[in-house]
């Protein structure tokens, strides 16, 4: 997979996908990551890629033609057609579902903002869709677009050392992810649960599934009312609250 960055950092970037999953993918070749400097794009001296906002107020506006330029100059770097995404507090939620959809694209391109933002003409003219991480204001874009690029990247097929990795997160199946433990079993802090070292894979997985909905219903119950509960996870459901699920708190 191929994902352009379009940053006044883009360092910043390369740092971030330097190490863990990203930077193993690269090594791989299962992330091809570029990175694109508005100001190399900019004209006169000072390569100046913002100006004040009309209409007064504070703060510093994004030009829409070093924008606009760096944007092209990605696209034609690869023939293969892309989907360009600004990071903005304005954009959609980013969910699970969201990055599962973008990891199947073939190309990305990513704009970082910084300042007040980018002039409106160039978001209408250029970008597909406007994605945000969370419901706060960044300084720029740039930590939005790691996001972003690690959730993707662990998605692609080999990305991960264990496929299944991916396959049991949280928010995959619509429900936050149980609880996990590893060694000592005994420890000041507490002891392994027993079922887990029991060795009977079928009550694990009921155990694990059932830790799964116990969080969920405490910590996002609104996930809850998203999805649709077998009988069996309502009848595990009930077990917990019941007061047989405590492992879950």
């Amino acid at each position: 997979m191929r994902i352009d960055v379009i940053s006044l950092f883009p360092e910043f970037i390369a740092q971030c996908a330097a190490f863990g999953v990203t930077g193993r993918a690269g090594e791989r070749g299962l992330l091809e990551l570029h990175r694109w400097n508005p100001r190399d794009f900019a004209e006169g001296s000072y390569r100046r890629v913002d100006d004040r906002p009309f209409g007064g107020g504070p703060g510093m506006v994004m030009l829409v033609d070093p924008l606009r330029a760096s944007l092209q100059a990605a696209r034609a770097a690869d023939p293969a057609p892309s989907r360009t995404i600004y990071l903005s507090p304005q954009g959609a939620p980013l969910t699970q579902a969201k990055v599962r959809e973008l990891a199947g694209h073939e190309r990305l391109v990513l704009l970082c903002g910084r300042y007040e933002g980018v002039d409106e003409r160039l978001i209408a003219a250029e970008v597909d869709e406007e994605i945000s991480i969370g419901d706060y204001v960044l300084s720029g874009g740039e930590l939005a677009a790691a996001v972003l690029v690690d959730a993707i990247t662990r998605l692609q097929d080999g990305a991960l050392n264990h496929a299944e990795s991916a396959a049991q997160d949280s928010f995959e199946g619509g429900l936050l992810d149980c609880p996990h433990y590893t060694r000592p079993v005994e420890h000041e802090l507490g002891t392994v649960p027993p079922v887990l070292m029991s060795g009977n894979h079928a009550e694990i997985a009921r155990w694990r599934r059932q830790q799964s909905l116990a969080r969920t219903a405490q910590r996002r119950p609104e996930l809850l009312d998203e999805q649709a509960l077998s009988k069996a996870d309502r009848k595990l459901l009930a077990e917990w609250r019941a007061g047989q699920g405590g492992e879950a708190e």
